[in-house]
């Protein structure tokens, strides 16, 4: 099982990036994801996930209306495309999932598969 994250990197505030997650030992289609991120000397955050049974999304208030959670089960690939990003936006960005077809939360306590994390940075 291994999830790999990528699209991360450097780029100025008001801009935009896109990240995938591709995953492989397992299917998407059964599974709730997630996007978390982690900023250097804070808790790991849950800031999107989308549960599996009726694709219901959940968005934390700090980056409602900018980032939109999404995923393509024919590919195995989850995806957060991050628009008019922010300084506090920097932090390492992790996907996660679970193989629960009703979880409906976006917890870190609530996912049991992780990628490795990517890195973005964002520059006033």
């Amino acid at each position: 099982v291994q999830l790999v994250e990528s699209g991360g990197g450097l780029v100025q505030a008001g801009g935009s990036l896109r990240l995938s997650c591709v995953v492989s030992g397992f299917t998407l289609d059964y599974y709730a994801i997630g996007w978390f991120r982690q900023a250097p000397g804070k808790e790991r955050e849950g800031i999107s996930c989308e549960s599996s049974s009726d694709g219901n999304t959940y968005y934390a208030e700090s980056v409602k209306g900018r980032f939109t959670i999404s995923r393509e089960n024919a590919l195995n690939t989850m995806y957060l495309q991050m628009d008019s990003l922010k300084p506090e936006d920097t932090a390492v960005y992790y996907c996660a999932a679970v193989g629960s077809y009703y979880y409906t939360g976006c917890r870190v306590d609530g996912m049991d598969l992780w990628g490795t994390g990517t890195q973005v940075t964002v520059s006033s």
